[in-house]
C-alpha cells in the first residue's frame, strides 16, 4: 500500500508514534474487556494497569526528542494535507498532555476505573450512596483538569474542547437557547395533535435474548457490517463502540427482555459509530489521524443511522419479515405498527430511550448541571434533587428512583464531564447531513430496497475517509459547505412528526 506520508521528518515522527498507538490499542482492549467480560473483583488491578499505561503513554508523547520532531515539522511549509493533519493532531495532543501532571493522569485513570464499577453497583441496587463519593472525586478532577488546561471565559470551555475541538460554552448556550425555544412548542403541538402515539402495545411484548440476537445480526449483515471479519457484536450494561484499529471495531448492545425497539435502535446507533471507524483510509493505519475527528461528528454518524435510517417507515418495512420470523408476537402487528412504535413521542426519564423530539432536553439538563458543578460549587449530594427539578422544568416529569434520574448514564463515572453536548451536536448534524445527502441520493428508496452501499459511500466520501486530518468545523465546511445549523433538525422534526 502506497504511503501518504512522504516527508522524512513526519515518517520519523510516525515511527516513534507507533509505541503510543500500541499503548492506546492495549488500553482499548482492556477497556472493552472491563465492560464485556471482566469479573467484578478484577477492577482494582485493572484500574492500576490502566493508570500506569496512561502515564507510560504520556511519557512517550512528551519525550523531548519527540516534541522536537513535531516542532520541526510545524516549520516545514511543503507538507501535504495528511502530514499537516498528523502535525496538527500531535501538537494538540502534546499541548493537552503537557497540561496534566503524571500523578493526575494516574489518579484520573484509577478513580474512573473504580467509579465505573461503583456506578454499575449503584445503578443495579438503585443506591446513590454507593456512587456519591466517587462522583465528588470526579467533580474535583474535572475542576482540576480545567485549571491545568486553562481557559478564557469559564472552566467548561476547557473540558468541551477536549471532546469537540474548538467548541466553546457560548456556542453551546446559543444552540440550546434556539432548541428550547423552537422545540417546546413543537413538542406541545405534537402531543396535542395525537398523530404520533405516546405509547404502543409492542413496548410490553417480551422476547428471548437469542431471538433478538438473530434480528440484530440480520440487520447488521444487511448494513454490510463485517461480523467476525473486522467486527464483533457483544453485550454490555451500556451499549458502546470501541475501535482497536481500522480492522477491529467492536460494538455492544443490551437486551432487557421486553420493548425490543431499545436493543434494535442501540445496535443501529452503535453501527453508525463503527462504520465511521471501518471506513477510514487504511493508509492512515497506526497514525494519529486515523479515527473520528470529534465526538460531535462521531455522534452525527450514529444518530444518522439511528434516527434517519432506523426510525424511517422504509426501515420498518424492511425489517418486518425478520421480526415476524423471530418474534412470535409480531403476527399481531403490521409494518406500520413497527414504524409508529419506533417513533412514539412522550416525555420520558431515560436519555438513551428518549424520542427524537425530547432527546435534546435530556442533554440540556446535563449541560446545566455540569456547568453548576464547575462554576457554582455544587456537590454530588446536591445533584439528585437538582436533576429532578430540572427534569420537571424541561419535560414536566419527575424521577421516582435514582436509576430513572442521576444514575442512568455511565459518563460521569468515566470522568467525561463536557462530553454530553456532543450528543446534541451529533443529533442536529445527522439531520443536516440527511438533507445534503438527499440532493444526491433517493435515501428513502435505498432504505426500502435494503441497498445501503450508496449511503455508506456518500458518508465515506464526505466524512469517514478524512479521519482526523481536519478540525471538525473545517471538515464540515469541506463536506457540506456550511457550519452546524439547528434549523435542519427543526425542519426534520416538523416533517416527520407534524
Amino acid at each position: 500500500m502506497e504511503s501518504v506520508f512522504q516527508n522524512e521528518t513526519v515518517r520519523e515522527i510516525l515511527m516513534r508514534y507507533r509505541r503510543i498507538w500500541a499503548i492506546g490499542h492495549a488500553q482499548s482492549v482492556l477497556g472493552w474487556d472491563m465492560e464485556v467480560n471482566m469479573p467484578r473483583e478484577g477492577i482494582l488491578e485493572r484500574s492500576v494497569a490502566q493508570g500506569e499505561l496512561s502515564v507510560l503513554s504520556q511519557e512517550f508523547l512528551l519525550k523531548p526528542e519527540f516534541i522536537e520532531l513535531v516542532e520541526k515539522a510545524k516549520g516545514i511549509e511543503d507538507l501535504n494535507e495528511y502530514e499537516r493533519g498528523v502535525v496538527r493532531v500531535l501538537d494538540r495532543n502534546i499541548r493537552i498532555s503537557r497540561s496534566f501532571p503524571p500523578e493526575f493522569l494516574r489518579e484520573m485513570s484509577e478513580v474512573t476505573s473504580q467509579a465505573t464499577k461503583a456506578w454499575e453497583e449503584a445503578k443495579r441496587s438503585d443506591d446513590y450512596s454507593k456512587f456519591e463519593p466517587w462522583l465528588d472525586r470526579i467533580i474535583d478532577l474535572a475542576k482540576r483538569a480545567a485549571d491545568y488546561l486553562g481557559y478564557e471565559d469559564e472552566p467548561y470551555d476547557a473540558l468541551l474542547d477536549l471532546f469537540e475541538e474548538g467548541l466553546r460554552t457560548k456556542e453551546v448556550e446559543r444552540m440550546f437557547d434556539k432548541l428550547e425555544k423552537e422545540l417546546k412548542p413543537l413538542l406541545e403541538k405534537i402531543m396535542e395533535e395525537g398523530k404520533v402515539p405516546q405509547s404502543h402495545p409492542l413496548e410490553k411484548e417480551t422476547y428471548e435474548q437469542a431471538q433478538m440476537e438473530k434480528v440484530n445480526r440480520w440487520i447488521l449483515e444487511k448494513f454490510g457490517f463485517p461480523l467476525g471479519v473486522r467486527s464483533r457484536l457483544d453485550v454490555s450494561a451500556h451499549p458502546f463502540t470501541t475501535e482497536f484499529g481500522i480492522r477491529d471495531v467492536r460494538i455492544t448492545t443490551r437486551y432487557e427482555g421486553y420493548d425490543f425497539r431499545m436493543t434494535v435502535l442501540s445496535t443501529v446507533h452503535e453501527f453508525g459509530h463503527a462504520l465511521y471507524e471501518l471506513q477510514q483510509d487504511e493508509r492512515f493505519m497506526f497514525s494519529p489521524i486515523v479515527g473520528g475527528v470529534s465526538l460531535g461528528i462521531h455522534e452525527s454518524q450514529s444518530r444518522f443511522w439511528e434516527n434517519i435510517v432506523g426510525r424511517s417507515r422504509e426501515f420498518a418495512g424492511l425489517i418486518y419479515p425478520t421480526l415476524r420470523e423471530n418474534l412470535p408476537f409480531m403476527s399481531k402487528y403490521t409494518p406500520e405498527d413497527v414504524y409508529l412504535y419506533f417513533n412514539m413521542v412522550r416525555p420520558d426519564f431515560i436519555r438513551t430511550e428518549a424520542d427524537v423530539v425530547t432527546y435534546n432536553f435530556h442533554i440540556l439538563l446535563r449541560f446545566k448541571l455540569e456547568r453548576m458543578m464547575l462554576n457554582e460549587g455544587v456537590k454530588a449530594r446536591d445533584l439528585p434533587e437538582l436533576w429532578n427539578d430540572e427534569m420537571e422544568n424541561l419535560l414536566g416529569i419527575r424521577p421516582k428512583t435514582y436509576r430513572e434520574g442521576i444514575l442512568q448514564d455511565i459518563h460521569w463515572a468515566h470522568g467525561t464531564v463536557g462530553y454530553f453536548p456532543t450528543y446534541s451536536i451529533g443529533t442536529l448534524l445527522s439531520a443536516q447531513l440527511y438533507y445534503h445527502m438527499k440532493r444526491d441520493l433517493n435515501v428513502e428508496e435505498l432504505i426500502s430496497e435494503g441497498n445501503f452501499g450508496p449511503i455508506k459511500d456518500w458518508l465515506r466520501e464526505r466524512i469517514h475517509r478524512h479521519g482526523s486530518i481536519y478540525p471538525p468545523k473545517e471538515l464540515l465546511q469541506r463536506a457540506i459547505g456550511e457550519e452546524l445549523n439547528p434549523d435542519y433538525f427543526i425542519r426534520w422534526v416538523k416533517e416527520r412528526y407534524l
